[in-house]
């Protein structure tokens, strides 16, 4: 292995290990404050909406917003079973059947907006 990807790997160890181990000293005594522990409640929402939307959004690689993403059109439904359900087997399961039914559609020519 080279050394230059054997020194970034060790180097993301060490970073990774002082901020999770630093937390742990900072907070040891008195525990996390009210106001940082609600702020880290939405940490992952943010990022999953932010791994999420450019998949959604930027399917090709430019802002696509037509009724022929099928990835847009298929994470608005998920989004709607998920907020109606509350299921994560109804939400996963819908949104991937929507998926494939597109696909299909589109591939078929069913499909003409």
């Amino acid at each position: 292995m080279r050394s230059d990807i054997l020194l970034i790997i060790l180097g993301m160890a060490v970073v990774t290990f002082v901020t999770r181990f630093g937390c742990l000293i900072l907070f040891r005594q008195t525990g996390v404050p009210a106001f940082l522990e609600g702020w880290l409640k939405h940490v992952p929402t943010a990022i999953l909406t932010a791994l999420i939307l450019p998949s959604l959004l930027l399917p090709k690689g430019y802002l696509d917003l037509s009724l022929q993403n099928h990835y847009l059109l298929a994470g608005i439904f998920a989004s709607l079973v998920a907020y109606k359900s509350r299921s994560i087997l109804a939400t996963v399961g819908l949104g991937i059947i929507l998926m494939f039914s597109l696909h299909w559609a589109g591939q078929t020519g069913l499909l003409s907006f």
